[in-house]
C-alpha cells in the first residue's frame, strides 16, 4: 500500500466518524470513534504515545504524545 493509498484510507475513515456525529463535540469523542473506525478497518493504532522532543541532539523525554499513531 502506498502513503497515498493509507492517507486516504485514514481520512475516509476522518469523514465517517464526522459524519455520523457531526460538528460541535469535543476532540476526545472524535478520537475514540476514529480509534474505533480504524480498529474495525484492520489498522493497527497506538493511542497517546509518548514522542521525545529531540533539540541539539539530546533526546529529551519530556516531548508530547501523537494522539493516534498508524
Amino acid at each position: 500500500m502506498t502513503d497515498n493509498e493509507l492517507t486516504g484510507l485514514i481520512i475516509g475513515a476522518a469523514i465517517e466518524v464526522h459524519r455520523a456525529l457531526g460538528p460541535g463535540l469535543l476532540e476526545s469523542a472524535y478520537q475514540e470513534c476514529l480509534l474505533y473506525e480504524l480498529k474495525e478497518r484492520g489498522f493497527n493504532i497506538e493511542k497517546e504515545k509518548p514522542m521525545p522532543i529531540i533539540y541539539k541532539d539530546v533526546k529529551l523525554e519530556h516531548g508530547y504524545r501523537i494522539d493516534l499513531l498508524v
